[in-house]
């Protein structure tokens, strides 16, 4: 039986999370089921009286040529090891889509097996470019202008201002800044921030230590100074540092001897194309119609 999650079901869906994502880092699943989760966002199946499996249905404001649409992220897809090969997954999936088609023209997956979505109607729309780089690709300067702990208010107006050159992208807020910065360090990360000679803040990177590299999974940047004092910051801390951007965001001008690969990031699904052409008053029938009519690139940089 499939069923819209209550805080009943809260701790069954930790534990599945717990036993199928072996390979997320423990504490990231735990700051979510703290901090961002809410139980009707879960749908659950039910068998031998436990969650056997479970998806989560994260809802977001998504800015979409300059409107806002109702979207949601569908994540956490998951089954116990002993429920598996009896077609949880499909029926499960079936459910939830067709909630979302009742409430919003797009739905999005963070997939990171995209052949598992596909059958459902996903396709392949963001893509995210994954840099290399060591102290012989990235300009030796100081890290004058450089702090620590910058305030949420602060990282969401440079983020504003990074923002709207792009497409697609989530709708933050203060909140959703004030959680970031506590997700960050529940994780074990940092944030750093680079403010130029008048005091105003001109990017932030969030960075993780992985064994002997440095990840920075978000970095937002006004200029190409702020980019190379936030990766000099970074380069302090371990010697290669793994740079996650859109792929709209072309460095190989900048870092011309690094290594970079393209990388698929979000799935999007297209729910009912005649009322998004009514709405855009362009006639469109699939996802890659939909994202055809931006005149902007595209940069979503969240999991969830």
């Amino acid at each position: 039986m499939i069923i819209q999650a209550t805080e009943a079901h809260t701790a069954g869906m930790k534990e599945l999370w717990k036993k199928c994502f072996t390979q997320e880092d423990p504490r990231e699943n735990e700051f979510f089921f703290k901090a961002e989760y809410k139980p009707e966002y879960g749908y659950v199946l039910i068998e031998d009286s436990k969650v056997a499996a479970g998806v989560c249905r994260m809802p977001h404001a998504l800015m979409f040529n300059g409107r806002v649409l109702r979207t949601s992220m569908i994540v956490g897809v998951a089954t116990l090891p002993e429920y598996r090969n009896r077609g949880y997954m499909h029926q499960i999936m079936d459910t939830v889509l067709n909630a979302c088609e009742h409430s919003e023209l797009i739905t999005l997956v963070q997939a990171y097996d995209p052949s598992l979505y596909a059958p459902y109607g996903f396709e392949m729309i963001y893509k995210r470019s994954e840099y290399v780089l060591t102290r012989m690709d990235v300009k030796r300067i100081t890290n004058f202008g450089c702090a620590y702990e910058p305030t949420p208010i602060d990282m969401l107006k440079v983020y504003s201002a990074f923002i709207r050159r792009f497409n697609g992208f989530y709708a933050r807020d203060l909140n959703d800044f004030e959680v970031l910065r506590k997700e960050i360090i529940a994780r074990g990360g940092k944030v750093v921030a680079y403010y130029n000679g008048k005091n105003q803040i001109m990017g932030y990177a969030t960075m993780f230590k992985q064994g002997a590299y440095l990840k920075i999974e978000e970095c937002v940047y006004l200029d190409s100074m702020s980019l190379i004092k936030l990766l000099n910051a970074a380069l302090q801390e371990r010697a290669t540092v793994i740079l996650n951007v859109s792929q709209a965001e072309n460095l190989s001008v900048l870092f011309p001897n690094a290594g970079v690969k393209i990388i698929g990031s979000t799935m999007a699904r297209l729910n009912n194309p005649q009322l998004f052409s009514r709405l855009f008053r362009t006639p469109v029938h699939t996802i890659q119609d939909a994202y055809a009519l931006s005149a902007k690139p595209l940069n979503l940089n969240e999991t969830m």
